[in-house]
């Protein structure tokens, strides 16, 4: 592989740096390198970040195809500055057996834009019933660490019990749905206000805190790894605020969606607004970036959740809840966030990459921009501004609540072990 020198690049928003890539290394980070017959990347004025990890993605293969694939799920992935990315369950069939998630970790291998880290269900069917395959999950091939039924709640408090128990033996985590049942019967957007005003019925926030106060305290009592899946209310973040302040083993993610929208958009009745938790509050959205700010919630995770045209485009009630996220998440944490002055670079690293590599044990991934680190990269023009433009995406679905609209920021370049992924915003 031949070497590649970045030039001038501003590391973590810090000051500009030339990093040497000397096959899926690092070999230098200093000022004024030159390395002769290396590949130059004039990135003046740009942030060099760690790639960006995402702990909770949708990537439907297998059984969805139509929606995307392991292969377009990956290419959005890269797009977006992803080195890493890890796979939901709730595929058909679902990844709750060691076949399965091997079957998903094989197709992240032979497409190679970024790393697939396949997440194993936590019950068979994600029918809450029963434990899945746990262990031999995690002994796969896949070495599968994080467990869900994301998209479904595991609400019976024996079975989360058992699973934190088991998973406590190899230190893995178990994601959790937050959202109880039956007080979520017929919901189709937030309880609130706007609901009322609408007709709609609500999910109310309660739903979504009952089941993250319950789970804390099974963790507490178990000592074991619970992580709270896309948090949405003011509520849900006093709760883990709570829990870590009594040295709980809970992290937390909030969606690029819940940091910049609210219920305000469903008005339109635009399905592409349908999202599984809705869209809050004004005050939510204050709160989840206060939260996201001082370390409440440890990370920003995109459920990157794409459909097909004709699960989107139909009456609301009828419509599939989920948007794609992949290709805009960093934009809309850089206007919600930074330039906002609540994180900087560093921040953004942070809770992106660093974390999220953390939490799901993914090995190098998130690590320093230092000499003898992998060469997991992303390069951002943050200067720019431009409109969301759906047509562009590599994903195969084009469910976004961005399209035209105006946001900062542009992935440009991002590397996997050195290996250049995306190449001035154009995938390799």
């Amino acid at each position: 592989m031949s070497k590649t020198l970045i030039r001038g690049a501003k590391v973590l928003g810090g000051e500009p740096q030339d990093v040497l890539i000397d096959g899926g290394t690092i070999a230098e980070v200093g000022t004024a390198l030159s390395v002769e017959g290396a590949e130059v990347v004039e990135a003046g004025g740009k942030v060099l970040l760690p790639g960006l990890v995402d702990l909770h993605t949708h990537l439907r293969e297998p059984g969805r195809e139509d929606s995307e694939t392991v292969l377009t799920g990956t290419r959005a992935a890269a797009s977006g500055g992803y080195t890493a990315v890890f796979a939901m369950a709730n595929t058909f069939p679902v990844a709750d057996t060691a076949g399965v998630v091997e079957q998903v970790w094989r197709l992240g291998k032979e497409h190679g834009y970024c790393d697939v880290r396949p997440i194993g269900a936590v019950t068979v069917g994600l029918e809450g019933k029963k434990l899945a395959e746990l262990g031999a999950m995690h002994e796969s091939a896949a070495g599968v660490t994080v467990f869900s039924d994301d998209g479904k709640c595991v609400d019976d408090a024996v079975i989360m019990r058992r699973a934190l128990e088991y998973v406590k033996a190899f230190d893995g985590v178990v994601a959790q749905h937050a959202q109880e049942p039956r007080l979520t019967e017929g919901a189709q957007m937030n309880e609130g206000v706007v609901s009322a005003e609408l007709g709609l019925g609500g999910w109310p926030a309660v739903a979504e805190e009952s089941i993250i106060a319950r789970d804390v305290l099974l963790a507490e009592h178990v000592g074991s790894r619970v992580h709270i899946c896309h948090l949405s209310t003011a509520g849900s973040v006093e709760i883990v605020r709570w829990a870590k302040s009594r040295g709980i083993q809970v992290t937390a993610e909030v969606t690029p969606h819940h940091l910049l929208l609210t219920d305000e958009l469903v008005r339109t009745y635009d399905p592409v607004y349908k999202v599984n938790p809705p869209l809050r509050t004004e005050r939510d959205v204050m709160a989840l970036r206060e939260a996201l700010a001082d370390g409440t919630i440890d990370i920003v995770a995109t459920d990157h959740a794409p459909h097909p045209h004709e699960d989107k485009d139909c009456e609301w009630a009828a419509a599939a809840m989920g948007m794609v996220g992949l290709e805009t998440a960093l934009s809309v944490v850089q206007e919600t966030m930074v330039d906002t002055g609540l994180l900087d670079w560093a921040g953004v690293a942070d809770r992106m990459s660093v974390k999220p590599a953390l939490i799901g044990r993914a090995l190098g991934h998130g690590r320093p921009v230092s000499a003898g680190e992998p060469a997991n990269l992303t390069l951002v023009d943050t200067a720019y501004r431009g409109q969301v433009d759906p047509a562009g995406f590599a994903s195969r679905s084009r469910n976004t609540p961005y399209q035209g609209r105006e946001l900062p920021g542009r992935v440009t370049h991002t590397w996997l072990r050195g290996k250049a992924t995306l190449v001035d915003g154009k995938l390799t």
